[in-house]
């Protein structure tokens, strides 16, 4: 491709993206990532952020960064398995371990790497991989990196789960079939059927594999939807993140030491990536050490969520099931929701709409997450700016 097809390439399809309301414009926040941003010399509340319990800008996260960082730099200096593992590395995934339940657990550098990396480690061109149709991204391109077949079931539906398993399972193509779900989904907010899946990954031996990046610190006294739903012995991967509910940036593995022993030999992103910076680390223990102390930080962001989402569903939106403080507020058509997000913008609203390729087409939306850092009067001014606009736009009556 020449440098000239290239920019024709490049300007006919951006002006497309932008002509279907497909285009996504990034803001750069010019404070911290806190219930309230300053985005272009303006304040406004901020309902967009993953920060579910306010300890991204937290002061004893930010001590403990500012520490290790003095103590140990700003980079680890190598990937793990050279000269890159510090002694805060071992201290933090001791404390996962702990705070998930299981004998083990390693450190990525993101949430994506973890699923790139641990899903391609286990599963291989022999193998099939049973996903459900709402999966998370990095889910879907860790099956597609593994060279796996995979096959996805409808929406946490149980049946047709029950019905693929059965189909791979009998047909004796496949070494080792996996079961992957999100534990809570990112953009609708419902709750995975674990209990259900289990049952079913037990009756065809089924790997099962769960992304708890939207449930670690919302669900189950803060250890997520597996502890939520007592199944701590009875998953084989806990996937994290440990960039929302915990504030910082990374993700983990949990589970048995054998796989995490595995993992540590054959995952590429912890094999040929630098690790995490000391100071984030650091940061992440210290966060840990709050969540498995108390649970008022999830108390308040239960209660704040909650009470936003019964003000939506009174003025009339379309909120879909979510039973998560995540709020999908459900404007249907791209162009649409993308003028109702830049008007909440105008109004004072920080709340980003999410259209296609991230959600299917014509079920575009603006994604409320209300977290425990919010007041009440911030969400009672939110709610009346939803409400000034949905009437201007027609979307409520």
């Amino acid at each position: 491709m020449s440098s000239q097809t290239l920019s024709k390439f490049l300007h006919d399809n951006l002006e497309d993206l932008k002509s279907q309301g497909l285009y996504n414009v990034i803001d750069p926040l010019e404070s911290g990532n806190g219930p309230v941003i300053r985005i272009g010399g303006r304040e406004l509340v901020n309902l967009s952020s993953n920060n579910y319990l306010g300890l991204a800008t937290d002061e004893r996260l930010i001590s403990a960064c500012v520490a290790a960082t003095t103590a140990a730099g700003v980079g680890a200096g190598a990937v793990r398995t050279i000269n890159g593992t510090l002694s805060v590395h071992v201290e933090l995934e001791k404390k996962l371990a702990e705070f998930k339940h299981t004998e083990a657990a390693i450190v990525f550098q993101s949430g994506f790497n973890c699923n790139m990396g641990a899903i391609s480690a286990v599963m291989d061109t022999n193998d099939a991989i049973l996903s459900d149709e709402l999966n998370h991204a990095s889910i879907i391109d860790g099956c597609r990196l593994s060279r796996a077949k995979i096959i996805r079931y409808k929406h946490s539906d149980m049946d047709d789960l029950r019905r693929v398993a059965h189909e791979a399972k009998s047909s004796g193509l496949y070494n080792k079939v996996m079961v992957i779900t999100d534990g809570v989904f990112s953009m609708d907010g419902d709750i995975a059927k674990l209990p259900e899946i289990i049952d079913i990954a037990e009756e065809y031996d089924l790997i099962t594999y769960v992304d708890d990046a939207h449930g670690s610190g919302v669900l189950g006294n803060g250890a997520g939807t597996v502890k939520h739903f007592g199944l701590s012995d009875k998953v084989d991967f806990q996937i994290g993140t440990l960039s929302k509910a915990i504030g910082v940036v990374g993700g983990y593995v949990a589970g048995k030491q054998e796989l995490i022993d595995w993992l540590k030999v054959r995952a590429r992103p912890f094999l040929f990536s630098t690790s995490m910076t000391p100071g984030s680390a650091a940061a992440c223990i210290t966060a840990l050490d709050i969540l498995m102390t108390s649970t008022e930080l999830q108390e308040r962001l239960w209660d704040n969520g909650n009470y936003f989402k019964q003000g939506l569903n009174r003025l009339g939106f379309d909120i879909g099931h979510s039973e998560t403080p995540i709020t999908p507020c459900i404007i249907g058509e791209e162009v649409l929701t993308q003028t109702f997000s830049r008007r909440l913008y105008e109004e004072g609203i920080y709340a980003k709409s999410i259209v296609f390729p991230t959600v299917p087409k014509g079920t575009g939306r603006v994604r409320n997450m209300p977290t425990s850092a919010h007041t009440r009067e911030m969400l009672d001014r939110a709610l009346a700016i939803y409400e000034k606009v949905g009437r201007e736009l027609s979307i409520i009556s």
